[in-house]
């Protein structure tokens, strides 16, 4: 298994460690090269050691795919990707500029209104391939030295025709806290218009200096965007044009029904201000008063989710079956006879998707003094059995998720309630270990508070 942290001269794949560009929360960038590299690239590897979270390497997982469908464009170029369950890293482009973060704002009106020009273009390119986003912010832009914005850290990206890993295994709200959007606080992640919410904060931040609603730090503080309104940024700096406070304000809107259609909207707006209608947002110089609170707290009660009512109706032809699978088992007639019942079920429904899961323990919070038992990497050694359990199945419609829970019967429910699953496929403990595992007492529960049909799949004994 590749390390995170490596020295200047170490080879990956072929790959020459040059220096150490970057360490983030999740990940460290380093310099690279290579004789066959078509230009100077950068390796990205996920943090893996002691106390790192598994988010890890789900938002690793999610930035491969996602890359792995775009060819440049609004991202960096992609020259090559490590196997997940082996040495993890993405190797793409290393884009000549400067991050937007090292900007210092206010910025001049002809400076703000190309960068945001050039922000726009580059999600409206991500929009038309399919793919939103969600973590846009100063530091996840580069300004390329040709003009161009590029998108970078797409670990919490939804792409429109992939499993969205993300909002599947975790239930909170997923971005940063100065720039997530409204329904993303709710849990949201399909919202094309989410991105445009971060532009308009993005763009309130390099006009005024100020963020327009802090920096959160609980739930309660991110929520307070569901209903309230920034000040408006010409309170801040009164010689901004009202139609370029119109534009942020046009982004800004709680209601993502309210907001810019498109972001090739918002970049044609900033390209002809002049031409900008200038409604009462752009006109505004106060927060709005008692009856706007009122109207704006009940359009933020209007998005919450029902989380009360029933799901909505699966499409009868494309139903989520679940198979739990315990990979601590060696009993191969056991796996066998799983593998074969999930094997039926898909070739009876083309349309359904598998969804294969098990349960791990969670680590210790302080983390221990051996990092094959990091967070990380049990979750990739648990991503490999699932992957080698699953081979012969339909690889297109298959999903693969680690959950993290002391109580197994508790994850399995979890997991099925907040996905919507239609069909839970269960193995019956093997009879060398009937009497002795735990197996028995999770199967009874899940039967018992599933909110689906429920299958449990014994092997024949000969």
């Amino acid at each position: 298994m590749i390390a995170t942290e490596l020295e200047p001269g170490a080879l990956v794949d072929g790959f020459r460690i040059e220096s150490r560009l970057h360490a983030g929360g999740m990940a460290v960038i380093y310099a690279v090269s290579r004789s066959d590299l078509p230009m100077p690239a950068v390796m990205k590897i996920p943090r893996l050691g002691q106390g790192e979270s598994s988010a890890s390497v789900v938002s690793f997982e999610v930035e491969q795919m996602v890359l792995e469908t775009l060819d440049g464009g609004p991202v960096p170029r992609v020259f090559a990707l490590g196997e997940i369950v082996r040495e993890p890293y993405i190797v793409m482009e290393r884009v000549s500029g400067q991050p937007l973060s090292a900007l210092t704002p206010p910025l001049a009106l002809p400076e703000l209104v190309r960068t945001g020009i050039a922000l726009a273009h580059a999600i409206q390119q991500l929009h038309e391939r399919d793919v939103i986003h969600l973590d846009l912010k100063p530091a996840n832009v580069m300004l390329a030295d040709d003009g161009r914005a590029v998108l970078i850290d797409l670990g919490l990206a939804h792409h429109a025709h992939l499993p969205d890993l993300l909002a599947e295994e975790f239930r909170r709200p997923l971005g940063s806290a100065p720039y997530i959007s409204p329904e993303q606080v709710l849990g949201i992640r399909n919202e094309a218009r989410s991105d445009l919410f971060a532009l308009g904060a993005i763009l309130y931040e390099l006009a005024t200096g100020e963020l327009p609603f802090g920096m959160p730090s609980s739930q309660a503080g991110l929520r307070k965007r569901l209903h309230e309104r920034p000040l408006p940024p010409r309170r801040r700096v009164p010689t901004l044009p009202e139609a370029l406070q119109e534009v942020i304000l046009h982004c800004l809107e709680a209601d993502p029904e309210r907001r810019y259609a498109s972001a090739a909207q918002v970049a044609f707006d900033l390209q002809h201000l002049d031409q900008v209608e200038i409604t009462d947002r752009g006109r505004a110089q106060q927060r709005p008063g008692m009856f706007g609170r009122l109207r704006n707290w009940v359009t933020g009660m209007g998005m919450e989710p029902e989380t009360l009512a029933t799901p909505a109706a699966r499409v009868h032809e494309a139903p989520i079956i679940m198979v739990a699978v315990a990979t601590a088992y060696t009993n191969e007639a056991h796996q066998q006879s799983l593998r074969e019942a999930a094997g039926r079920f898909a070739a009876a429904i083309p349309g359904a998707r598998i969804a294969c899961v098990t349960a791990v323990r969670p680590p210790p919070s302080m983390g221990g003094d051996d990092d094959a038992l990091s967070a990380p990497r049990v979750r990739i050694l648990q991503l490999q059995q699932l992957r080698h359990w699953a081979e012969g199945l339909p690889s297109a419609r298959l999903t693969f998720h680690v959950l993290e829970n002391s109580d197994a019967a508790d994850a399995l429910l979890e997991y099925a309630r907040a996905n919507h699953v239609d069909h839970i496929l269960l193995g019956a403990p093997p009879p060398d270990l009937i009497g002795r595992s735990l197996l028995p007492p999770v199967a009874e529960r899940v039967m018992n508070e599933a909110p689906c049909s429920v299958t449990v799949v014994r092997a024949r004994i000969a």
